[in-house]
């Protein structure tokens, strides 16, 4: 009888800590994409714009033993980059999925609420889910880097890009407004090359304002740039839908403010101590505005956080999670 040396045991649990897909029905017919790994307690974390949810792999791996991950592709991004908007606030249309996910979780794990944790467009997204659901179903929430409101006004000076907000916001209106004419394309190879040029330095652009570290700008630069040939060639599937993502920001109010003195349960404020998206003075108001919130602050990080500083960004994930216990 042969032996197969080269055979490896299969723990029992290592299907468990295999990344698997649940499709959970967040509207008629419209099957929204989650991917779960782990075993243990569960744990909800949300992505950013432009992201996919499976990012966030490398950061949690070594706490599979002890959480259930559940990250659930927003419509439009990663695994969900197919799934369409229907509402023009995007917002408002992610946290009513994001509440059908919730209530599923907890209902599937026979738990009342469940830890989250969510970065950038996530977390602005969490702002409007406990604006429309409250935060009863939320044990605790990790807010990365995100201020409740967009727009900079006269009594609030910690919107988006802070005091270049004009200047930025007004390149971003001039790429929708470029952008809008070809929207129904089926294809951004089908777009004038000059427009794609300008669509792709544009997206470089604030990727690079995200980041403070060199090496992550050295790595935007190195990932992002196309030439000629490759751009000509470059199927970006999701540009639509970012378009459409950035001219309900630009046009919408998007201000949570008013909801923040509600949202009773246990906030982390983990703040980047250079991030040019949101200014950290204003985000330490925050801090002080919520009625039971504590703040981290990495002084060297930007805007992306994981990206900049992913030893920290690791360290205050666990010590959020340890402290769920």
């Amino acid at each position: 009888m042969k032996t197969n040396l080269f055979a490896v045991p299969r723990p029992a649990l290592f299907n468990q800590y295999q990344l698997h897909t649940k499709n959970i029905e967040v509207a008629k017919g419209m099957l929204l994409p989650i991917s779960v790994i782990g075993h243990g307690k569960p744990v909800l974390l949300l992505h950013a714009y432009g992201m996919d949810a499976r990012e966030f792999l490398p950061f949690i791996l070594p706490l599979l033993g002890h959480y259930t991950f559940y990250l659930p592709h927003l419509r439009g991004f990663g695994a969900a980059k197919d799934i369409e908007l229907s509402e023009f606030d995007f917002l408002r249309q992610y946290a009513d999925d994001l509440h059908v996910v919730i209530e599923q979780i907890c209902l599937a794990r026979n738990i009342d609420a469940l830890p989250v944790a969510a970065i950038s467009m996530g977390a602005q997204v969490m702002w409007a889910y406990f604006s429309r659901y409250g935060s009863a179903r939320v044990s605790r929430y990790l807010n990365i880097d995100q201020s409740p409101a967009i727009h900079n006004q006269p009594d609030w000076q910690g919107g988006l890009f802070g005091t270049r907000q004009r200047e930025v916001f007004a390149v971003f209106h001039e790429v929708v407004n470029m952008t809008l004419p070809y929207i129904q394309l089926e294809s951004f190879t089908h777009l004038p090359f000059a427009l794609k040029r300008r669509v792709t330095d544009v997206e470089r652009q604030f990727s690079l304002l995200s980041v403070n570290r060199r090496r992550s700008k050295a790595f935007i630069q190195a990932m992002t740039y196309k030439n000629d040939p490759k751009l000509a060639l470059y199927d970006h599937r999701i540009w639509q839908h970012k378009m459409r993502c950035l001219q309900a920001y630009l046009n919408l109010e998007y201000d949570f403010r008013a909801v923040i003195e509600k949202v009773t349960t246990p906030v982390v404020n983990l703040i980047g101590g250079r991030s040019q998206l949101y200014n950290a003075k204003w985000q330490q108001q925050v801090t002080q505005m919520l009625p039971n919130a504590t703040e981290i602050v990495l002084p060297h990080s930007g805007h992306a956080v994981p990206m900049d500083e992913p030893v920290g960004f690791y360290k205050a994930l666990k010590g959020f999670l340890e402290n769920e216990l």
